[in-house]
């Protein structure tokens, strides 16, 4: 009898949960009315499931995540930052006013950006860099190039390469930068 009653319980609880959208481990279970007559159809959305080797070397894995952690927000910003620019610069008439509103944004980034960059480590602003190519799908000199001219890129791909790096490095999520593609899969979807 005690059986019975649990069933009738679990069964009345399994009910009374809202049918709109439930969400499981692994999958979204939802419920559609399919007619008139009130029958309804169950739709099971798989989400994608990524398999990936074990990193061989976990510190230096450990290391990566952490950098992808700190600058993917900011390549992000990037790119929305980099859209709003190229349609705000469509719309001025005259290279004067776009070079005015370029030197406002590059104040204004400038400002808002240097206390963050000030703390990278050389291997988060390579991370960085590989990112902003990612995101925007142009170099970081590319994008100097076109906002500044190829002077002011070229004295920053120099200063770059004292430090170690290149500004035209293009990411290549299939070669080089496959683990740093893996963790932001892992990162957007919520698994680091």
């Amino acid at each position: 009898m005690k059986k019975y009653l649990l069933l009738l319980v679990l069964f009345t609880i399994g009910f009374a949960m809202p049918s709109q959208a439930r969400r499981n481990q692994g999958y979204w279970f939802m419920e559609s009315v399919v007619d008139e007559y009130g029958d309804t159809i169950a739709m099971v959305h798989i989400l994608p499931v990524y398999k990936y080797n074990r990193p061989i070397d976990m510190r230096r894995y450990q290391r990566l995540v952490n950098a992808v952690k700190k600058v993917y927000p900011i390549a992000q910003k990037a790119r929305e930052e980099m859209n709003r620019m190229e349609d705000e610069m469509c719309r001025l008439p005259t290279k004067a006013d776009q070079k005015k509103f370029v030197r406002e944004i590059e104040k204004r980034i400038t400002a808002e950006y240097t206390p963050v960059l000030k703390k990278m480590t050389r291997f988060e602003g390579r991370v960085l860099v590989k990112l902003i190519d990612r995101e925007t799908e142009y170099t970081a000199y590319q994008i100097v190039k076109d906002f500044r001219g190829g002077f002011v890129a070229g004295f920053w791909q120099g200063i770059a390469k004292l430090f170690g790096h290149n500004l035209k490095s293009e990411y290549d999520k299939d070669g080089d930068d496959r683990m740093i593609e893996q963790v932001i899969i892992y990162y957007e979807a919520g698994l680091l």
